[in-house]
């Protein structure tokens, strides 16, 4: 019958070539990913070729790995049952290939569908041998036909997978600097990719993981295998653990963080799954990659570290299952430690994992998100890092507060504004010093010929994740907020940014964007936010204006803004001001005819409201947002705000460090309370306890 159906084929296309995949009743189980436990044979042809591939694939059941597996799931060797599939092979070595999750891998946020792949054949992903291309498309404005990849991370990709025909069928091949340095999919196919995964999701009605392909020459994608995601699908969503250090030490390698834990323990560098016996119990596997012959060993380390492999490689989805911390790609982590150090495997500082020398302390913090009280007082949340925002979308508030722009720019991009747009300028250079400078873009940007676009497009995917990690609620962006001092530590930066002997209160915020130098460099955040809105159709993004000293400030940032697009009122854009300058508080009446509401600044208004340095140790005692004078202030520009019917909120560091602040701001009817995440819930309970008291009079 294999051999009849194998023949059909042949009719249809004599030069075909087959895979042959297992399906077993056992494999993928929503509690177990079984994950390469059963052998998969690719470009075979030929009748005996065949024949020999499904035997070989039907007693792959029995692997030593296969049936050690078995035995920690507690699942009976004799019922469980394996089918076989062979499809017609996708010619994929002459394209790409990867891997799907209908969900987050790392944070089980369900709204995002992420995308891997690589030049070639798609083991060299699942197997962790590349370091592969990354997107993320937002399900809900895909649905409503936007254009919604939120994220685009180019891979090193050093090696593909072709076909070969020796006895081995396939061989890895080194790819070209051009391949490198390119995305293996144009938007169009990562967004019709992400279209099939949610039909695929909404078929099986659980999150999947999904196997994708292009054939290289037809210039089609196809779907090659799904099956259910495995980790997030099971986890109590109502607990959320949150680890953190809270010591210092030094980096000794850094990766791909997965997961958000952290591991501690002595180092074992093991070079092949010959060695593996040497591992024991509690100690942090460092290798080259890994493959499920490794599992015995992962199942009981402390942490795991790999040179190679990308987020949906083996190393990722066993150490995920498994719940340990897991840091890929770091291409040299065999090297940055040795046998018997002891070192801390940080996985809860965002996108990139640490190895960090030393056992350093760390705390972990459990929040139960039971049934929580309404509060007339919305409680938002301030979100600085992008990759963060997945997660603690899940921590029940009403939005971000305060989204910053600064660590997108200094994470994401790296680059002052002014060196990309005047790039070509630079180039023209002789100069040593500005060489290294174009060297340095040239680096950062090599998936853009446009350099600008470079800026755009990551700032916007930066804001873009945040804004899908709490859609539909509001998030607030501030605008850029660097002083020239930090201005001047991005690459080029100090071409173009003057030394200031106080830069606090100096050229930053508003002052900036109508500066006829710096004005164009202030479009390029415009243009990005206009795309999060217009492209993505994550309208649920407010904008606000930092450090605005004047309300003609005020009237003409708002005019350069219009000029770049984003016009106030169009398609719901709203526009906020910092309320963190006296002169906010004392021409409130004046702020509120131009801006739709305030951000009381905590901080920066304590500061300038009594005249000190918070950053020097000499008069840091007397800083205090409770003084009598700061809370008047505070006091006076809610008043002004309920009279004009403007919104108000705070969005300083206040309410998150003192409750008898978070208090007052209830009596005074604040509007919202931006607070860091940590204090959110806390800070919900006694805003409704507060609320109840004064509704009891």
């Amino acid at each position: 019958a294999i051999l009849e159906a194998y023949h059909k084929m042949l009719k249809e296309d004599k030069d075909i070539t087959v895979a042959v995949r297992s399906s077993a009743t056992a494999e993928d189980l929503p509690d177990a990913s079984f994950a390469g436990q059963q052998e998969t044979y690719l470009n075979i042809k030929g009748d005996k070729e065949l024949i020999r591939a499904c035997k070989d694939c039907f007693a792959s059941l029995f692997t030593n790995r296969a049936i050690s597996y078995r035995e920690d799931k507690n699942f009976d060797h004799l019922n469980v049952y394996l089918s076989i599939g062979v499809q017609k092979m996708v010619r994929s070595d002459l394209a790409s290939s990867g891997v799907i999750f209908s969900i987050d891998t790392e944070s089980g946020f369900e709204k995002v569908v992420f995308i891997t792949g690589s030049w070639g054949l798609g083991e060299n992903v699942v197997q962790g041998k590349v370091n592969p291309d990354e997107f993320y498309v937002f399900k809900p404005t895909l649905k409503k036909g936007y254009s919604s990849i939120i994220g685009k991370k180019l891979g090193s990709k050093k090696i593909k997978m072709v076909y070969t025909s020796g006895m081995e069928r396939v061989k890895n091949i080194e790819t070209t600097e051009e391949e490198r340095n390119s995305f293996v999919l144009r938007d169009e196919e990562v967004l019709k990719l992400a279209e099939w995964a949610v039909i695929i999701e909404d078929h099986y009605g659980k999150p999947m993981d999904i196997e994708w392909a292009k054939d290289g020459r037809n210039n089609k994608l196809y779907i090659v295998q799904a099956r259910p995601e495995t980790v997030h699908s099971q986890q109590d969503m109502n607990i959320i653990k949150t680890y953190k250090l809270i010591e210092e030490g030094k980096v000794l390698a850094e990766g791909q963080a997965v997961g958000q834990m952290i591991g501690q323990g002595t180092v074992n560098i093991i070079k092949s799954a010959k060695e593996i016996e040497k591992f024991k119990k509690g100690e942090v596997l460092v290798t080259d990659m890994t493959d499920p012959d490794w599992e015995p060993i992962m199942k009981i380390a402390a942490a795991i570290v790999t040179n190679k492999g990308g987020r949906t490689c083996h190393a990722a989805i066993v150490s995920r299952e498994l719940g340990i911390p897991c840091v890929i790609g770091t291409e040299n982590g065999t090297e940055s430690v040795h046998n018997g150090q002891k070192v801390t495997v940080s996985c809860a500082e965002g996108e990139r994992g640490k190895i960090y020398e030393g056992l350093l302390k760390f705390k972990i913090d459990e929040l139960k998100l039971e049934e929580l009280p309404k509060t007339k007082t919305k409680i938002m949340m301030n979100v600085g890092i992008p990759e963060k925002a997945f997660i603690q979308g899940q921590i029940p508030c009403d939005g971000v507060g305060l989204a910053r722009e600064e660590f997108i720019i200094n994470s994401y991009i790296g680059i002052h504004p002014l060196a990309l747009i005047n790039y070509e300028e630079l180039k023209k250079s002789d100069k040593p010093e500005i060489k290294k400078i174009v060297a340095k873009i040239d680096e950062k940007t090599k998936a853009y010929s446009d350099k600008v676009q470079f800026f755009i497009d990551n700032l916007a995917q930066g804001i873009g994740k945040i804004a899908a990690g709490f859609y539909p609620n509001d998030v607030i962006v501030r605008l850029s907020d660097f002083k020239t001092n930090e201005y001047a530590n991005l690459i080029g930066g100090k071409l173009y940014e003057p030394e200031e002997s106080n830069p606090m209160i100096g050229w930053r915020g508003a002052s900036r964007y109508y500066d006829k130098e710096f004005k164009p460099a202030f479009g390029l955040e415009c243009i990005a936010i206009k795309k999060v809105r217009d492209e993505m159709g994550l309208t649920n993004v407010k904008v606000m204006v930092p450090f605005c000293r004047t309300p003609e400030e005020g009237k003409k940032v708002v005019e350069i803004m219009k000029e770049y697009g984003l016009v106030q009122g169009e398609n719901g854009l709203e526009l906020y001001v910092m309320c963190e300058i006296p002169s906010n508080v004392i021409a409130a009446e004046e702020f509120a005819e131009i801006f739709d509401g305030f951000s009381i600044g905590s901080n920066d208004l304590t500061q300038l409201t009594l005249g000190l340095d918070r950053d020097s140790e000499l008069v840091s005692h007397i800083y205090d947002e409770r003084d009598i004078a700061v809370r008047r202030l505070v006091k006076q520009v809610i008043d002004v705000a309920k009279r004009r019917g403007r919104k108000i909120g705070i969005c300083g560091q206040a309410p998150s460090d003192y409750p008898e602040f978070a208090e007052f701001l209830v009596e005074c009817g604040i509007d919202s309370m931006s607070l860091n995440p940590d204090t959110v819930i806390k800070t919900k309970l006694l805003v409704a306890e507060k609320e109840k008291k004064l509704r009891k009079g």
